[in-house]
């Protein structure tokens, strides 16, 4: 039985698997438009995700051939990854903010090794030890990078443009750009008044960037051409500032489930983020390494317990604290550190 939420006024949700992964679903939005339905999100490209849209679809007394576009609040393989699928079966577009298109295009063409090397580079000036590394290199060597997800995501055809109103037949849905889980994330407020008229303007579909029970992940933007020094944590707390304001009545997030009080929990993200900067504060009052700091920063287990590949992502989040410090003049490079390691000042 497919998992099919109905949210009135022509929105539902359809609980799409993520395989091997504890979020367990991503939450795909359907939209009603007077064109055909719209998909916000479209999950993981997997077979028995794609079985769970198509019959979520059909549960819907519509399916996936009768799709009309598809909008995609960011490019990781949970939200964009059967895109391509959708587009082949319906015909339909495919909608994306320009600097995740532009992640989707860079991973599409770059040689299949390029992406392990540049982590296995990076890791190295982090402060990762050697055996940490030696998986990557020994999966570059071996050729067993084309099994990494988004290499072949599909490129959209349409831009989501910050501000603007989506060609949406019937309905009004403004983009926002929310930058920091990926450097073109995007929120989706529906401007329209709440189905059950519960208090406040219209409703949000707000991608990873605003859950109710999760901070998502804030990591450095990943581009090997680009020496740009990013703030994606910075773009992060701006930009929930920003959906803080908006006083929407409901959030439809793409994990867990909807929830009112967005500006509440909101307060409740930025409280958590400054509390957690002020305690790698503490942890810098000697010099650290990113890969240091991130042993001991706390997460939702002990570090030994956490999974190789988590920890590339851990020390990332690790990057991006280190990163926001430094720029509010709060931490900076130890000299004569290498790797390079960081200090409070």
């Amino acid at each position: 039985m497919s998992q099919v939420t109905e949210h009135g006024g022509g929105v539902w949700s359809i609980q799409v698997p993520i395989p091997d992964n504890p979020l367990g679903h991503t939450l795909v939005h359907v939209l009603d438009t007077d064109r055909g339905p719209v998909l916000i999100d479209t999950g993981w490209d997997d077979p028995a995700s794609w079985t769970e849209l198509s019959d979520g679809l059909i549960a819907l007394g519509t399916s996936v051939r009768d799709v009309h576009g598809v909008v995609i609040t960011h490019h990781h393989p949970d939200h964009h990854g059967l895109s391509g699928q959708v587009r082949e079966a319906s015909g339909a577009w495919i909608a994306m903010h320009a600097a995740d298109t532009a992640v989707v295009r860079r991973t599409r063409e770059s040689e299949p090794a390029t992406w392990l090397e540049y982590l296995a580079r990076k890791l190295t000036t982090v402060g990762a030890p050697e055996e940490h590394i030696a998986p990557l290199l020994a999966a570059r060597s071996g050729g067993r990078t084309r099994t990494l997800p988004g290499l072949r995501s599909a490129v959209p055809d349409r831009e989501i443009v910050p501000g603007e109103l989506l060609d949406l037949a019937g309905r009004r849905l403004r983009a926002i750009w929310t930058p920091g889980h990926t450097p073109g994330h995007v929120c989706l407020h529906l401007e329209e008044e709440h189905p059950a008229r519960l208090p406040g303007h219209g409703r949000l579909f707000s991608g990873d960037h605003l859950l109710p029970g999760i901070s998502p992940h804030i990591g450095l933007y990943e581009d090997p051409d680009d020496a740009t020094v990013t703030d994606p944590l910075g773009d992060y707390l701006d930009s929930l500032e920003r959906i803080g304001r908006l006083g929407v009545a409901e959030v439809l997030p793409a994990h867990q489930y909807a929830f009112a009080d967005a500006a509440g929990r909101v307060r409740e993200l930025l409280d958590h983020h400054e509390e957690r900067l002020t305690g790698l504060l503490g942890l810098l009052a000697t010099p650290l390494t990113p890969w240091q700091l991130a042993e001991r920063m706390e997460w939702n287990r002990p570090w030994e317990q956490i999974p190789y590949g988590s920890r590339n992502i851990a020390v990332s989040e690790a990057e991006a604290h280190v990163r926001r410090l430094v720029k509010l003049g709060r931490a900076e490079a130890a000299e004569g550190t290498d790797p390079v390691a960081y200090v409070a000042v």
